[in-house]
């Protein structure tokens, strides 16, 4: 979480030989929070548009993230160099992505959006190659096959599952998830370039969410509509809880992580988000583990356990 320059020796020496414990601390500290986050984005949107959640969450995400900037002696203005970046960073991780995210969670699970959100590190990795040079192995290509595999089997049980009326929500939650990957997958790749690791981590997201919340709000405003306040407290302590823990505390740790280890090994904290989201999903939600749920689970984290080992940079 310090200036890019201090991370640059550490990003090859661990790209390359392996994880230092502060990657592990950073990996799990990552995975163990967004894990639980999916369960609580879901009950957020059965009391208010996706739009305004989003929006109150990344506007005292922001917020907190000035104060955290602070408390660590940042220079928190907003450079020139700084501007540009950070609202490209807010408009794809802080609007698209979550934008995406939360009206996904509307149609399906949130366990099988986690779930489908392990495959973020296949367009990490095909990106980086693009635009960053990194490599990708015959082992990572094989491990992105086998979990793709997983992931349409876990699909194929929630068509199998949904009602006839639901198959088309399905659909659409899955569309919805998708499109989500794709613009965090984008935001990953861009604070990763050379121009993105030269801005300290918590002043780039910090006016990375500024513009985010206020893209979120524009958003919001235009397809809802003036937002009600009139909301029971479980769901303002939810807005805390995923503004504060799920933003404040995880988004510099993974982009750390991400200028450290790099964007396709960094992905892999979401092989064990699923498994956490799951859990809460099975005891929250009702979710129901079927013979091709669990196989395609199962797939789907071998797949990835199996890039993880021949996945560099």
């Amino acid at each position: 979480m310090s200036e890019a320059s201090a991370q640059h020796g550490v990003s090859k020496a661990s790209a390359h030989h392996g994880f230092t414990t502060r990657d592990v601390l950073c990996f799990v500290t990552v995975s163990l929070i967004w894990g639980s986050t999916w369960l609580v984005i879901k009950e957020q949107v059965a009391v208010m548009p996706a739009g305004w959640t989003v929006t109150f969450r990344f506007t005292l995400a922001a917020a907190g993230m000035f104060v955290l900037g602070r408390i660590r002696g940042e220079d928190m203005r907003l450079t020139p160099g700084r501007a540009g970046l950070a609202a490209m960073l807010g408009l794809l991780q802080f609007c698209g992505n979550f934008q995406f995210v939360y009206r996904a969670e509307t149609f399906v699970t949130s366990g099988l959006v986690a779930v489908m959100y392990a495959l973020l590190m296949v367009p990490n990795a095909v990106l980086a190659r693009i635009f960053l040079g990194s490599r990708i192995s015959g082992r990572f290509m094989a491990g992105s096959v086998v979990a793709g595999a997983g992931i349409a089997l876990l699909m194929a049980q929630e068509y199998g599952s949904a009602p006839p009326a639901g198959a088309r929500d399905v659909a659409i939650g899955v569309g919805f998830t998708l499109l989500g990957i794709l613009c965090a997958s984008s935001a990953n790749i861009l604070q990763a370039t050379p121009a993105g690791r030269q801005q300290a981590v918590v002043p780039l997201i910090a006016w990375a969410m500024v513009f985010g919340a206020l893209m979120d709000a524009a958003l919001a405003l235009t397809l809802y509509g003036a937002p009600s306040l009139a909301a029971p407290p479980p769901f303002w302590a939810g807005v805390v809880w995923l503004a504060g823990m799920g933003s404040v505390v995880t988004f510099p740790v993974y982009f750390s992580l991400i200028r450290s280890i790099g964007a396709g090994r960094a992905a892999y904290s979401n092989v064990v988000v699923p498994v956490v989201a799951m859990a809460l999903s099975t005891l929250f939600e009702g979710f129901q583990w079927t013979a091709l749920a669990i196989a395609g689970s199962v797939l789907a984290l071998v797949g990835v356990l199996i890039a993880l080992s021949g996945r560099k940079g």
